[in-house]
């Protein structure tokens, strides 16, 4: 696990790469976790329609799956570097492990949360009882090692999602633990998050 503060994107992503590039089979696998300052973030798939308004915050086309996403200040990012051969596990594994990695550190808040098969991700139930979105996933399998990961939205602004359509999905609204009265950080909460991870991992 590294523990990392609040790191600009592009370099961070670029060191994911190396990482993957240079690891062998006896590379141990890494947790990082971290913060990013506000970026726009779209897949190797992703549609520019998807950015409604372009603003003065970064848009850098990335290598992982998925459509547009927003990264800043108050999401907990953290960043799986695995090799899923030696795991024995797909990437649709991982997915939903991650998930539940999630999902199972809500419920320490008493917060009800569960994914969806169609559409990859952690959603809860807003004030209002709407389905809202708080942690997105995003991964990238190189030589059967995967890097990338989950974004969770702890506390932040969220008025850069009005921006996009999140993930692709237009009116998909989207949500944070200070929504439901939970004050804390990132930073944290981030040894929590690595502990969920691997427990799911292992």
């Amino acid at each position: 696990m590294r523990l990392l503060g609040q790191q600009p994107y592009e370099p961070t992503w670029h060191a994911m790469q190396a990482f993957t590039d240079a690891r062998n089979s006896d590379t141990p696998d890494e947790i990082w976790l971290l913060e990013h300052p506000p970026v726009f973030t779209l897949g190797q798939a992703g549609k520019t329609e998807h950015i409604l308004q372009r603003g003065n915050i970064p848009i850098v086309q990335i290598d992982r799956g998925g459509q547009v996403t927003y990264h800043g200040p108050g999401q907990l990012m953290a960043y799986t570097l695995f090799d899923l051969k030696r795991l024995g596990i797909g990437v649709r594994e991982l997915v939903r492990r991650l998930e539940n990695s999630v999902i199972a550190l809500l419920a320490d808040y008493d917060l009800p949360a569960y994914g969806k098969v169609d559409a990859p991700g952690v959603y809860v139930r807003d004030a209002a009882g709407e389905e809202a979105k708080i942690a997105a996933l995003g991964l990238r399998i190189r030589n059967g090692c995967c890097f990338h990961g989950l974004c969770f939205n702890v506390a932040m602004d969220l008025a850069p999602y009005a921006m996009i359509n999140p993930c692709g999905y237009q009116g998909l609204k989207v949500a944070q633990l200070a929504d439901f009265g939970i004050a804390t950080t990132p930073a944290a909460i981030a040894g929590k998050m690595a502990d969920k991870i691997l427990q799911q991992i292992s």
